[in-house]
């Protein structure tokens, strides 16, 4: 499994850039993201490998992590229906998936259950 930070960003130019540098400045990768806006915060989920570290970069930096989990991660092939696919092995399993996005190739998820959707996914 791997690890989702979410790291919460005032919604106003530079501040997306500036988490990102603060996880490059420290050698991290950052190997899938996505980000939105909800009300005045911005939500960045970055998945890294190394959350430890990672989430000293992104405090000391002065950034706040509101959640920090476990993910299942997923080779999903590049053609039509092939994620539906794999999100209906999960669901026919009976897990929930609360976080879904992809990230070169792949496909990650996280719910209620990780462990769960990752054997469905395997």
């Amino acid at each position: 499994m791997a690890t989702d930070l979410t790291i919460a960003l005032v919604n106003r130019p530079g501040s997306l850039a500036a988490a990102s540098e603060a996880l490059g400045r420290a050698g991290i990768n950052i190997d899938g993201a996505c980000g939105y806006v909800c009300g005045e915060i911005g939500n960045y989920h970055v998945l890294v490998a190394e959350p430890e570290r990672a989430r000293h970069a992104l405090i000391d930096a002065g950034f706040e992590i509101i959640d920090e989990r476990l993910v299942a991660v997923c080779a999903v092939d590049d053609r039509p229906g092939a994620a539906a696919a794999l999100l209906r092995r999960v669901a026919d399993r009976g897990s929930n998936v609360d976080l879904l996005y992809l990230t070169g190739g792949k496909l990650v998820v996280g719910g209620d259950d990780v462990a769960a959707i990752e054997r469905a996914l395997a």
